[in-house]
């Protein structure tokens, strides 16, 4: 299949780079080291449209197709990975919840300001005790009179605590999935809360906490959808989701390429550069071979999601194979940097810690092969 981008796609990728190569890189060293989240950098992201980029336009998105997002993501986490998870985030989960599926009033309200980066968005499904079986979540919605009465926790939430708008999965019957709904919660809602930020191995500019609701009280209009649709909808847009974490992963695994390419052509030993040695070539060559597989199925993904065709199969395969090019790719490039590559004064180390996250969040490298498999074999 030829993917050979529009005109439109190609200067949607140019603005992404070079936001990239002026606002992250480098420059976000300091916000990693301090586990800082870099609220100005992100907030630039708004006037260029990367913060509504599946929203409409008469809502105030960009309105770009799946292929042009994938290439907006690749760049941002080529250039940084925790802005560019932020970025997505916000997109692919929050804000496309409720461009999918919520009501035209939801969406006149909600989607303006996100779309603008005026507020962030977060989207709560994982909990404590359920990640990858996600059907399992305990968090519960109550009708009361006017109102839903929330309680409960959800674990692991990119943007929790700077979003002023989250989508959450609560369950309002009995059963399984068929029990869960899904609700807008905005920041201030008497009740909700958000955890400290974690402290994690990766991703230390990215906001991650916990999303906590003690008898949280919402307007019964928050209702996303019909009543016990939540699980089926969050299945929908975990498909988008997935395709942006395979880009996540390309974006990674390139930027180890690059970081590698540099120092090979640097650093000198025996006489000669790192890039005359022969098995040093072969480590580059396999790893740059994976990233550009990792993009075709990737951008295969986006095409058919653009199409409106079937995509959780292609989605699936894009974030496995690209989520372990990443972490390949990272591994490699420490190891042609040696010692070097072990201390954080080099890009390599924070990508290499980066890196895991892309086999863990939106499924796991465990749960795409299942998805696969199931698709090949045809099980339910």
């Amino acid at each position: 299949m030829d993917f050979e981008l529009t005109a439109e796609q190609q200067q949607v990728r140019e603005v992404a780079r070079a936001f990239a190569e002026a606002e992250l890189g480098d420059k976000i060293a300091p916000f990693d080291e301090r586990h800082e989240f870099p609220h100005e950098i992100v907030r630039k992201l708004g006037p260029l449209g990367f913060l509504g980029v599946l929203v409409p336009e008469e809502l105030g998105g960009a309105a770009l197709d799946y292929v042009s997002y994938a290439l907006i993501v690749e760049e941002l986490c080529r250039g940084d990975a925790s802005v560019g998870i932020t970025m997505w985030a916000h997109n692919s989960l929050c804000t496309n919840h409720i461009a999918t599926f919520g009501s035209p009033e939801q969406k006149r309200r909600y989607l303006p300001p996100l779309a603008a980066g005026r507020v962030l968005g977060a989207w709560g499904l994982t909990e404590p005790g359920s990640g990858s079986d996600a059907a399992a979540l305990v968090t519960r919605a109550e009708l009361r009179g006017e109102s839903w009465i929330l309680n409960g926790s959800k674990a692991f939430i990119t943007n929790a605590s700077v979003a002023s708008t989250a989508v959450v999965m609560a369950r309002t019957d009995g059963g399984r999935s068929r029990g869960i709904s899904a609700f807008v919660v905005e920041r201030g809602a008497p009740g909700f809360t958000s955890g400290k930020p974690y402290r994690k191995l990766g991703l230390h500019a990215s906001d991650t906490a916990e999303l906590i609701f003690q008898d949280a009280r919402i307007p019964a209009a928050s209702l996303l959808g019909e009543r016990g649709a939540g699980f089926a909808q969050a299945m929908t847009v975990l498909e988008g989701g997935r395709i942006a974490m395979a880009a996540m992963g390309v974006g990674i695994a390139q930027a180890a390429v690059d970081q590698a390419t540099r120092y090979m052509r640097q650093r000198t030993a025996f006489g000669k550069t790192l890039a005359e040695f022969d098995g040093l070539q072969g480590m580059i060559a396999d790893v740059a071979t994976d990233v550009e597989v990792a993009r075709l199925l990737t951008l295969r993904a986006a095409y058919l999601k653009d199409s409106g065709r079937p995509a959780m199969h292609a989605a699936a395969m894009a974030k496995l194979f690209a989520s372990e090019a990443a972490m390949k790719a990272a591994t490699k490039a420490v190891q042609i940097h040696g010692g070097a590559g072990y201390i954080s004064e080099f890009p390599v180390e924070r990508i290499f810690r980066d890196a895991k996250l892309t086999e863990i969040g939106e499924g796991t490298s465990e749960i795409q092969r299942m998805v696969i498999a199931r698709e090949i074999l045809q099980l339910t």
